[in-house]
């Protein structure tokens, strides 16, 4: 029976040009004249030089492949060269780094020694008008990582309008696109590609309709059945808070490829969220037997442990994930996440950073550092970073809920209102600003809207099934007492009911249920249609963003629960 030799079947490859390398100087026979001829005549002089430097690279030896193509002059082998030398420098960075992965504390001190001389080289080279689009490619990334992003921006499009089909360099040009208006106002060259760049842009930046729009499309005029279609199409429904729908579209993803590994982190985050702790743990066992040592295997596994309240076993696994890639965004923010749970908030704020560094879009680590600073009483601070990630989600309510918090402990509350009624506009699902909002009318004695405001509250939360939560038996307590002292006794009869329900206010309740009849009593019994209505407490029709309310105190904020990467809180 045939075995591969114990090394690897890579090294025998290298032999081989290796022996074409020495004998490159040997004229060829008439056979092999006819073989060259079909190379491209560019190619022919640097042909043993290339293939062997090829190989070296392969094999990860990249300063070996650098040096073997230094004198070489073709487009390829001069792009393998200035490549080979770049990705030697990220091995050394991230080979130095891995000397301090238990704390990402001292990452932002290593960078890669090899950009400046690779940028002179490639400059050089750009104004002798000796680059091909692959050439250009590199020169736009060097000119990224240098944080040269305007320059940078020119030499990507010059290299998409090359060579449209390198889909490497619409990604990096992706990540330079700060908002609609940049994207709109791109010169791109009139080809298919375009609709993957606008889809993924549009995703990145979180506009998560058009996204939609675009995938849709695409998926429509016959990639259907595309893998990634797919698995894009169901972060843009994670992106939109559809999390049912995404789980879904996962799922059934995975029974189409089970073998994939790519997105199932994703997958984990979702479960995670719904805390689906069997799908998860059998998520888990998979993906460590398909590989184990893949990002998104250590991904998994991370959130398992989390998901377990296991932290110090997913922050192991969420830096074996940083081992294997140290730009994998994913493991940055949960890593923070977990050093939060742990109150371990200098390595929060670092990994949270280093998220960021990564990618400026995660608004998940902008967030995080907002509730960092947050628990370290830092509002100025925590207030920064909730506006930053709200920027990156304005129809979020989550963060408009959390930048009106960081307001309110600074006492600007006509700042908090308006977060409090945008909230409310976009749509807030878990009904907390309804809740702020009802509280800082407590705040200044203006029950009749705070009232109003605690109506509609209970009245979401009773139609989602929502039940008990503290804001609720705080709400019916307060609406109870409000409609006893209003004298509107059929309503106060129903809180006071509600409250009995919950064991903080049973005996409240109990107290108002026997207050009610001697109130009635006193009062006098009026008929019912002469009894004040729910409705004439006040519209609850949102006013302008501009009211205004003035007075001091603050509200304790109750801390927002982690949010855990693509992920809702």
């Amino acid at each position: 029976m045939f075995q591969l030799p114990s090394s690897s079947v890579f090294p025998q490859f290298n032999r081989f040009a290796e022996l074409s390398f020495t004998l490159m100087r040997v004229p060829p026979s008439e056979e092999d004249a006819g073989e060259e001829s079909m190379i491209h005549a560019e190619d022919q002089e640097d042909f043993d030089c290339f293939t062997l430097a090829r190989t070296y690279y392969d094999l990860q030896e990249f300063d070996r492949a650098a040096f073997f193509t230094e004198k070489c002059t073709s487009h390829k082998a001069s792009f393998l060269h200035m490549y080979s030398k770049y990705k030697a420098g990220e091995k050394k960075k991230y080979d130095e780094m891995t000397d301090v992965m238990m704390s990402p504390v001292h990452y932002k001190n290593f960078k890669n020694r090899a950009l400046e001389s690779l940028r002179l080289e490639l400059e050089a080279k750009h104004n002798e008008n000796k680059l091909d689009s692959f050439g250009l490619y590199l020169y736009g990334v060097v000119l990224k990582k240098l944080e040269l992003y305007k320059e940078a921006e020119p030499i990507l499009l010059d290299s998409i309008h090359r060579n449209p089909l390198n889909w490497g360099t619409w990604k990096e040009l992706s990540s330079l696109v700060a908002d609609r208006e940049m994207l709109n106002s791109l010169q791109l060259p009139s080809h298919w590609m375009r609709e993957f760049f606008f889809a993924h842009t549009c995703l990145e930046l979180q506009l998560n309709d058009d996204a939609l729009k675009h995938y849709t499309l695409l998926s429509d005029s016959g990639l259907a059945e595309s893998t990634y279609i797919i698995s894009q199409l169901a972060v843009v429904h994670d992106n939109r808070r559809d999390v049912d729908q995404a789980v879904e579209i996962l799922g059934k993803l995975e029974k189409v490829d089970p073998y994939r590994l790519e997105n199932m982190d994703t997958y984990s985050n979702l479960l995670y969220v719904k805390e689906m702790k069997p799908e998860l743990s059998r998520l888990a066992h998979r993906v460590c037997e398909v590989d184990k040592y893949r990002v998104e295997t250590c991904c998994v596994i991370g959130n398992y442990y989390s998901l377990r309240s296991e932290h110090e076993k997913a922050i192991v696994y969420f830096q074996r994930a940083l081992k294997l890639n140290p730009n994998y965004l994913s493991a940055w923010t949960l890593m923070g996440h977990e050093y939060t749970e742990m109150k371990n908030t200098s390595a929060a704020i670092e990994a949270y950073r280093q998220a960021i560094e990564v990618n400026r879009r995660d608004f998940r680590a902008w967030y995080g550092l907002g509730q960092t600073y947050e628990i370290l009483r830092m509002y100025f601070y925590c207030t920064y970073y909730f506006r930053q990630a709200q920027q990156l989600r304005p129809n979020d309510s989550r963060m408009l809920v959390a930048l009106g918090e960081s307001y309110e402990k600074l006492d600007k509350v006509v700042e908090a209102k308006k977060c409090y009624w945008r909230a409310y506009s976009v749509g807030d699902q878990e009904g907390i600003a309804l809740v702020r909002l009802a509280k800082l009318f407590v705040r200044f004695n203006k029950d009749d809207k705070a009232a109003s405001f605690y109506t509609k509250f209970v009245e979401q939360m009773e139609d989602n099934g929502t039940a008990d939560t503290e804001e609720q038996w705080q709400a019916y307590r307060f609406l109870a007492r409000y409609h006893l002292k209003q004298g509107n006794f059929e309503f106060a009869t129903s809180y006071a009911h509600k409250c009995c329900e919950y064991n903080e206010t049973k005996e409240e309740g109990k107290s108002i249920l026997k207050e009610i009849p001697n109130k009635r009593q006193s009062a006098g019994t009026p008929e019912l249609e002469d009894r004040p209505n729910l409705e004439d407490l006040g519209s609850l029709t949102r006013p302008p963003l501009s009211s205004t309310s003035h007075g001091n105190g603050n509200t304790p904020r109750q801390h927002l629960s982690m949010m855990n990467v693509t992920f809702t809180p």
